[in-house]
Formats: structure tokens, sequence, C-alpha cells
């Protein structure tokens, strides 16, 4: 079933999208909507222009240099402040990623202003009201933030999901639109647990999301190549994930 389209905007539509098929697309102007009823997105314009400001990801498996990002980790309970966490490593075992996990990658931090500014904590208490009422036997969530940049080349392709179809490890996931430039492709598909499709949809203005039940869904992008090959292409996204804590 395909959980694509309007009408998601209510948080009860959301929820019951990603309990019926493990995933829902939410366009932006839902999204928008849902949002502002957790917080205000008024710091936006610096927010979006951060991702200027990432370093490249130099774990890559398969030696290529299209990927920057930035990361940070929160820690949530069901009600309260969340919290910013000291700096970490991010790990994926090699189950979740056979590319590059199996080793701690160390990433520059999110920056203060970015990491508790506004929109990022807008998105959070989204995300947390929402994993929330889908688990409410959790009590705890460890939190992770990743701001990525894809940027595509001529002749180099950018690959959204270097791994493939794949899962992160986690409960939850948040991918958001923060802007795309001068990009054709990067469809995003979701399977089941037995890889068969379950639908596929691109994100193509900045908003644009889709949610995921990590433990139901694969979900993968295609790589995205330039439109006008002399001009920058790229493809900025940000990962948010809820892992429930013991």
């Amino acid at each position: 079933m395909s959980e694509i389209g309007t009408g998601l905007q209510n948080a009860s539509g959301i929820r019951a999208a990603v309990e019926r098929a493990g995933y829902a697309f939410v366009e932006a102007s839902d999204m928008r909507t849902a949002l502002a009823r957790f917080g205000s997105l008024a710091d936006w314009p610096v927010f979006a222009e951060s991702w200027n400001d990432l370093d490249v990801d130099t774990y890559m498996g398969d030696g290529g240099r299209y990927r920057k990002r930035r990361f940070g980790v929160y820690a949530a309970d069901r009600q309260g402040a969340i919290v910013r966490g000291a700096h970490q490593p991010h790990y994926q075992g090699l189950d979740y990623n056979n590319l590059n996990g199996g080793i701690e990658r160390w990433f520059k931090p999110v920056t203060e202003e970015i990491g508790n500014g506004s929109s990022m904590r807008t998105i959070l208490e989204y995300c947390r009201a929402l994993f929330g009422r889908l688990a409410p036997d959790a009590k705890k969530w460890h939190v992770e933030v990743h701001q990525f940049r894809i940027e595509a080349k001529t002749g180099e392709a950018g690959k959204p999901t270097p791994e493939g179809m794949h899962r992160d490890g986690v409960d939850y996931v948040l991918v958001l639109l923060i802007n795309r430039r001068n990009i054709a492709s990067g469809t995003t598909t979701v399977h089941d647990l037995d890889k068969r499709a379950l639908g596929s949809f691109t994100l193509t203005d900045p908003l644009d999301a889709a949610l995921v039940d990590d433990s139901r869904c694969y979900h993968g992008v295609t790589p995205v190549e330039p439109e006008i090959p002399a001009q920058p292409a790229y493809r900025d996204v940000l990962v948010v994930t809820f892992k429930k804590k013991p």
C-alpha cells in the first residue's frame, strides 16, 4: 500500500499511515502544518544556509568524496527537555551498513546555533510526539541528527544511500528535504522486509518528508546527477533517527 499524497497534515493521519504501511511521504505544505504545532521555523533561512558549512565524509568505503555531513546526538524522555548530548562517533554495525559500518565514524558536530535553534528543536519535538505515539512503551530515546549534502558532478553521480537499500538499525527515521539544486533523480524507494517494493517518491520541495518505521522497512535513494553539467548540483537533507533506550 502506498502512503503517498496530500491529506496527511494532521498528526493522526501521518501516524496512521506509518502504522498501516511502515512509512509515509508527507508533502511540504502538510509537513509545515504538522510542525507548526510543536514550535517555530523562524530561523529556517539560517538553518538551511548551514548546509553550506559541512565537511567531506572521509569514511566512504567506495572512495567517493561526494558526501558532506555534520552529526549530533540528543537524549529525549517522553516528556521534558530534549537534551543535546556530548559529541560522539556515529556507529552502525556491518549488518546494517556493509559499506561503511563496523567502525566508529567521527564527524564534525552540528553547530550549537543550529543544534539548539528553533527549526531543529521544532523538528525534534514533532518527532518525539509522533514516534512516542507509535511506540507508547518507549520511555527514553537516543536521538541522532545528520546534516547531509550529496553533490553530483558530470561523470560522477552522487549517492544519497551508497550502501544501497538498507535499514538504519534504529526504530524510526525522518528524512526532511532542506534543498535541492540542479539535480535529477534522487527517488526514494521503500521495501518491506522481503525486499518487495512498497512505494517510491521524490523529495522535491523544502520540507518534503519521508517517515519510516525502520523495523518494518528498507529504504534507499537513487543516485543524483546534475541537470546542467557546468553548475553546482546537490541534495541537502536532515536525517533524524530515534532509537529506544532500555
